[in-house]
């Protein structure tokens, strides 16, 4: 991928009312679409595997059909960035939510044990690829002095529906598997209702744009940055996707404790990211992505020391408040001083990064694990500290306040 030199600055612009309302119209259009995949999505995650070894499905055969959800994302990201940039969001979200449906209803069908793989790897490309472009429309639509509170709405809607789903699909059971499936298309199909309807989506999708050679990414400070603070959070979030529950398990937990572990650890996301997309508007994002990110690099480190198996239970809950805070810094970063036609690959970009690292930790973490329960915990929140050191050095001559940047609509009272 060739990349060029940043754009040059641009005075500044005053944000209408009559926009500032348009805007947030559509940012809860996106949310609502958002929340209802992810209901439907979380409502299968925990039950998939034990529905697919019902099926006959080997262990191999259902680890590499879990994984294929990453790999198809990892995939898929950056493809369906470049697309939405050049054809528009719209057919994209659309596009990505029938896949989804379509595959969850395909699981009901007779079918080999290795139809789930491209099942599942389907899912991931459609889940991808829905993430993209709704981050691509949000960018397109609202001012970088309003684009951290903005951004935090959409991944508050995104963990609202991953934490409420698999307590739905416990309540349903793995008896009711092909219920659950239905439910999902169903959500996902009703998802796509506002997407087909909204005059506020297509008043900012980017159909408008050249359907030629699209303009070079330009790589400035501030995208690679944010890219690397991607993979950074990737790599801490593979291990944890790898040797938690094994963390836990090694130290007596339950079931229902591993479980209420995950529950506690995705709470934060649903809350304090509102917290941290305020503070993005109002403060040096920079320093806000980089403080609450090395906050959860710390307590990375420290879990395989903690011998209390309450605090483990209990205290993802702590550690996730860095993370979900650093959330809407990194996405400010990411797409200032961005140009519309450009959002969907940037988009891409930083997806794909952060999905590759995820990919990349986890296949090591549970290795490290048989040799030593520390190794994967210290050893990826050090990898991750030592990225962190490069996405300063990167961002040291970056804009960090909104309120600083030129070229930008400031935000209506």
């Amino acid at each position: 991928m060739s990349i060029s030199s940043a754009p040059d600055d641009q005075p500044k612009v005053s944000e209408s009312p009559l926009a500032f309302a348009t805007a947030n119209k559509l940012v809860n259009r996106l949310c609502a679409v958002v929340f209802l995949e992810w209901l439907g999505a979380g409502a299968l995650l925990p039950l998939l595997p034990i529905y697919l070894r019902d099926r006959g499905a080997s262990t191999t055969l259902v680890g590499a059909t879990m994984a294929s959800f990453f790999l198809a994302g990892l995939l898929c990201q950056f493809p369906a960035g470049k697309l939405s940039d050049k054809f528009g969001r719209k057919p994209v979200l659309v596009g990505g939510l029938l896949a989804y449906a379509l595959a969850s209803l395909a699981y009901l069908l007779p079918m080999s044990t290795y139809s789930f793989l491209v099942l599942r790897f389907i899912q991931g490309g459609a889940a991808g690829s829905v993430e993209v472009a709704s981050l691509a429309l949000l960018s397109s639509a609202i001012p970088i002095a309003r684009r951290g509170s903005a951004s935090s709405k959409i991944y508050s809607a995104q963990f609202s529906g991953i934490a409420i789903g698999p307590l739905l699909g416990t309540i349903a059971g793995i008896a009711h598997m092909g219920l659950l499936f239905i439910i999902t298309a169903v959500l996902c199909g009703v998802a796509a209702i506002p997407v087909l309807t909204s005059s506020t989506i297509d008043a900012h999708d980017a159909r408008d744009q050249p359907t030629g050679k699209l303009e070079k990414i330009k790589a400035t400070p501030a995208l690679v940055g944010a890219i690397l603070a991607a993979v950074a959070l990737g790599t801490v979030f593979g291990a944890y996707e790898s040797c938690w529950s094994l963390l836990l398990h090694s130290r007596g937990a339950t079931i229902v404790e591993i479980g209420l572990s995950w529950t506690f650890f995705s709470v934060p996301y649903v809350v304090f990211v509102r917290a941290g997309g305020w503070a993005a508007d109002k403060y040096d994002r920079r320093y806000l992505a980089l403080g609450g990110l090395t906050f959860a690099m710390v307590f990375c480190a420290l879990w395989p020391y903690i011998n209390s198996l309450y605090f483990l239970v209990a205290g993802g809950f702590i550690e996730a408040i860095g993370s979900s805070m650093a959330l809407p810094s990194i996405q400010g970063l990411l797409t200032q001083q961005r140009k519309t036609e450009e959002l969907g690959r940037v988009q891409g970009l930083y997806s794909t990064g952060q999905t590759a690292a995820i990919a990349l930790s986890a296949s090591f973490a549970g290795a490290l694990f048989g040799i030593n329960r520390a190794f994967p915990f210290v050893i990826t929140a050090a990898i991750g500290s030592v990225l962190l050191l490069f996405v300063a050095l990167k961002w040291r001559s970056v804009i960090g306040k909104a309120s600083d940047l030129p070229g930008q609509a400031a935000a209506v009272d």
